[in-house]
């Protein structure tokens, strides 16, 4: 996701992550990682997604700073779910990857840079 500005509150980084930021720590489903002073108040968003394993880069050209999802664990990915995605076909109708789902599915992307 991309942000803005870094001094976002608790309940926003939950909007966006998932994540809940509860008294024993940072809470998605089942999984909580207990957080420490990065929960206090004021909110670090900073400490937080280093401690869920996010990765956090600034573009200092556009101003704005890209967090990428988290790796609790070591694991780059927490489930082998898909996150819902929408693009326009060859025909240019949308479609919704969640079409798919119960079926298994290989992605491959490509990027000319």
């Amino acid at each position: 996701m991309i942000l803005e500005r870094l001094d976002i509150g608790a309940q926003q980084f939950h909007e966006m992550t998932g994540w809940a930021i509860k008294p024993e720590g940072a809470c998605k489903g089942e999984v909580c990682v207990p957080l420490g002073e990065a929960a206090t108040d004021p909110f670090d968003a900073v400490a937080v997604a280093g401690r869920l394993g996010m990765p956090l880069v600034q573009d200092s050209v556009s101003g704005v700073w890209a967090l990428g999802p988290e790796s609790v664990g070591g694991r780059a990915l927490t489930t082998a779910e898909a996150p819902e995605l929408v693009l326009p076909d060859l025909d240019g109708d949308l479609f919704r990857l969640s079409s798919l789902r119960g079926t298994k599915v290989v992605l491959v992307a490509w990027a000319p840079y």
